[in-house]
């Protein structure tokens, strides 16, 4: 009697492979690099450059001690070097970075077996490790650049201080709306154009690679909460800080957030929730690493216990 094969669904597979998903998710990265570069000059491009090279770097050695299959190809760890790169403030020391590739790599990545197997996003895990061990550095933040005059007035006149810390009372000096937007503000050299990550965000929109439950859901319930319990409005929140990167970059992540789209509202609600009370009440002027860190550790809690529905009904033996 020959035996049946059996194997585990689904068992109709796309054209989709992780390589292009990845290829995409840079392609949406490239106008907020260009934007870092511009805002902070050749110092946020060394930033970008080595995370991404030791990222890859890591994951190579890795590989070959374990004497596993080379994983760099799929372009993974070139994705979370950038994501972690953009994280970072133009100013913080290359060493850092290196131990913050290593710590994003090996620790979060490739102990659990590799892209697929870890809990949590590995470039927010690294970058809370950064401000753990080094939060001076972490949060000194430079002056942003103008050097084609785009905005029309004196960069000598911009503050070092982020939008954020206008909300903690740290600064009186409140950017403008259309300043945030644009980016034309201090802060992490990748998240102070929402403008950039918009565009960025509606191409993977536009090529299906993610959905938009979760960065609407986050980014408008972040913005309803600070609307509602601070005294900036939801257009302030929304466009200050990490949020539009984190919603459309961050949380989205396929490995750490939920598989249904009720799963992945709880998600997305709980991780704005976090965040807004973190920034608002909390001792930190920003919430959203710790905020989408915990929501990746309930995500296996979500996905459990809220299922998808299932195909076809269910008969009983007496019908």
């Amino acid at each position: 009697m020959n035996n049946l094969t059996v194997s585990y669904s689904p068992h109709i597979h796309g054209k989709e492979n992780i390589s292009k998903i990845m290829r995409d998710v840079i392609i949406a990265l490239v106008p907020a690099m260009l934007g870092s570069i511009y805002f902070f000059g050749i110092t946020a491009l060394i930033v970008i450059a080595t995370s991404v090279a030791f990222c890859v770097l890591f994951e190579y050695i890795w590989n070959k001690l374990i004497k596993k299959d080379n994983t760099t190809n799929d372009l993974s760890a070139i994705v979370t070097g950038i994501l972690l790169a953009l994280t970072l403030p133009p100013t913080i020391p290359l060493y850092m970075i290196i131990i913050g590739d290593a710590f994003a790599i090996i620790i979060v990545k490739c102990f659990y077996g590799g892209l697929g197997q870890n809990f949590v996003n590995p470039a927010l895990a690294a970058r809370a490790f950064l401000l753990a061990c080094w939060p001076v550095a972490m949060t000194s933040f430079s002056k942003p650049q103008d050097p084609f005059g785009i905005f029309g007035k004196n960069v000598d006149s911009l503050s070092g201080a982020t939008p954020l810390a206008v909300i903690k009372g740290e600064s009186n000096e409140v950017a403008n709306l259309l300043d945030l937007f644009l980016g034309n503000v201090s802060g992490s050299i990748g998240e102070v154009s929402a403008l950039l990550i918009l565009i960025g965000g509606i191409y993977l929109l536009i090529r299906k690679v993610i959905n938009p439950v979760i960065p609407i859901t986050y980014i408008v319930t972040v913005g309803l909460f600070g609307e509602l319990f601070s005294d900036y409005g939801f257009l302030y929140h929304i466009l200050s800080g990490g949020i539009m990167l984190a919603g459309f970059f961050m949380a989205t992540d396929y490995v750490t957030s939920p598989v249904t789209k009720t799963g992945q509202f709880i998600y997305a609600f709980g991780a704005g929730l976090v965040t807004s009370v973190i920034r608002i009440f909390g001792g930190y002027p920003e919430g959203v690493t710790y905020a989408i860190l915990i929501m990746n550790i309930i995500t296996p809690l979500l996905d459990k216990n809220v299922k998808p529905r299932k195909f076809g009904k269910a008969v009983k033996d007496n019908e």
